[in-house]
């Protein structure tokens, strides 16, 4: 056998061997808000103290145009209502956070990952159909 593909055989091994250890450490399940905390489907316990991760992201807004009739405008004191048409030109919102801790409620099904040996948990996101 050619001592080079042996080489590249053996690192492959390695390397799927650390691989496949490193994501069984530490694998994403669902779990389900309840009004003492989070129960993870797969933990028979609840826990009461989680983390949510506050993801911070850039925004970006293509260009867009909206029609329609706008109302509550004044010309001098009097009331007008008119048509109109909104262009909006592309722009990209930099350090977006979206937060949504305070909009999880009891029954909501969330992604999470156990960490610190499985005494805490961390959710990612909220998951629905």
């Amino acid at each position: 056998m050619n001592p080079y593909k042996k080489l590249a055989a053996a690192l492959d091994n390695r390397m799927s061997v650390h691989a496949s250890s490193a994501v069984a450490g530490m694998p994403a399940e669902l779990g389900t808000i309840t009004a003492g905390g989070l129960k993870l489907d797969s933990f028979k316990h609840e826990i009461s103290d989680y983390y949510v991760a506050d993801w911070m992201t850039k925004l970006f807004l293509p260009s867009f145009t909206i029609s329609g009739t706008v109302t509550g405008l004044t010309s001098g004191n009097v009331p007008v209502t008119g048509q109109g048409r909104f262009a909006f030109s592309e722009s990209e919102v930099e350090e977006v956070r979206i937060a949504f801790q305070s909009g999880l409620k009891v029954g909501d099904r969330v992604l999470a990952i156990p960490v610190n040996d499985g005494n805490d948990a961390v959710i990612l996101c909220k998951v629905v159909k």
